[in-house]
């Protein structure tokens, strides 16, 4: 890749994720979320052509490509109006954990399932009373014989209905210090005293959330992933794969949202004219193409310092992607709807929905207000705030 084209291979693959999106489309999406279904056939078929797993090493049955290869699968699913919430989840963060950081068994055990779609895990950190603190984690494992013994609790964990197992973080005593510190188990969705329960929301997605309650669980010595004293570093491993996800996933709703509106104000008259002569939509619109943009450059930046070993640059990238690509998707879904008047709150339509879609990459999986701590302390090297 050079500074600012990608590769003839990436570019390549965005189109043949396109298409393939294309057959399904909005509406399927959407019929899907309201009827309470599932999209397990386009996620399914993503896996099939090798898209899925396409960052995770070709002896698991991945491509061998890097987080900038799933991320442009992400962003080009969003991009036809199918943003899939389980492409962050399990092949960018499980995934990238497991490869990393996991022993050559759970690799094997666990790795291929996600490429082919078949064994999709969620992650488990946010917890009810932690929220953006990580470093409150409740949630304990203790040594139990020759296992573990999991307790806690865990709120808006994504798809827990749809994985067979939770990379769950949770907190295990230091022999040495007595402190707690974090480690990360894959917890089976069926085990006993695991249980689960949906959140309402008014985003329209067939991906839900869910309440995790975690009271006993028993689980073998190898569900904890890697190195116990090294939970810390595998757990920041997974958060900048999750960071630029989270960009690619707004920037590709931002594309749709604009070439939605787009295709309303050339095609709608007012006064003998079509509505996109006017300025005070041209603009608007315009301002939305520059904004994604710069996101989606500020994303393959953060892709290309993750897969390059940049750890540190990574992360300040990472989180300025993600930060523009949520205000930049923000901001098309508002003015997406305002373009389209009141066809914009129509359900026929299918704008006003983006306008929840895309706020949520403001809040998760990290608040553009922790972002703006991030830069200031990190990049600007002002006083911690907080």
């Amino acid at each position: 890749m050079t500074a600012f084209t990608e590769s003839e291979e990436r570019q390549a693959l965005r189109r043949e994720v396109a298409k393939l999106a294309s057959k399904y489309g909005r509406e399927y999406f959407t019929k899907q979320a309201r009827s309470g279904g599932k999209t397990t056939d386009l996620w399914l078929e993503i896996a099939k052509l090798g898209y899925l797993g396409i960052n995770i090493p070709e002896e698991y049955g991945g491509g061998g490509g890097g987080i900038g290869d799933v991320a442009a699968v992400c962003e080009e699913l969003a991009a036809q109006g199918c943003p899939l919430l389980m492409m962050v989840v399990s092949p960018a963060i499980c995934g990238t954990v497991i490869a990393r950081f996991g022993t050559e068994e759970q690799k094997r055990r666990w790795l291929p399932g996600i490429c082919d779609g078949t064994e999709t895990m969620a992650f488990a950190i946010t917890e009810p009373d932690a929220g953006t603190n990580s470093h409150n984690i409740s949630t304990t494992g203790r040594r139990d014989g020759d296992g573990w013994v999991l307790n806690g609790r865990k709120i808006y964990i994504s798809g827990v209905d749809e994985a067979a197992h939770v990379l769950v973080v949770a907190r295990t005593e230091d022999a040495k210090t007595g402190k707690l510190k974090p480690c990360l188990f894959v917890v089976p969705t069926d085990a006993k005293g695991f249980e689960y329960t949906p959140i309402p929301m008014e985003i329209v997605s067939p991906e839900q959330q869910f309440s995790v309650f975690i009271d006993d669980v028993h689980l073998p010595a190898d569900a904890l992933v890697g190195d116990e004293d090294a939970g810390l570093v595998q757990l920041f491993a997974g958060l900048n794969p999750e960071r630029i996800m989270a960009a690619s996933f707004s920037t590709g709703l931002a594309r749709y949202a604009l070439e939605k509106a787009v295709a309303y104000v050339k095609e709608r008259e007012v006064f003998g004219v079509p509505i996109g002569s006017h300025q005070g939509l041209a603009h608007p619109l315009a301002q939305s193409k520059i904004e994604v943009e710069l996101a989606r450059l500020m994303t393959q930046k953060a892709a290309a310092l993750y897969d390059a070993g940049d750890d540190m640059g990574a992360g300040e990238a990472a989180n300025m992607a993600k930060y523009a690509a949520a205000e930049a998707a923000c901001d098309a879904a508002d003015r997406a709807v305002q373009a389209h008047g009141g066809n914009g709150i129509t359900q026929e339509y299918g704008v006003a929905g983006l306008l929840v879609a895309s706020r949520a990459g403001r809040i998760a999986p990290v608040s553009r207000e922790m972002i703006l701590n991030f830069v200031g302390m990190h990049s600007l090297g002002l006083p911690k705030s907080y």
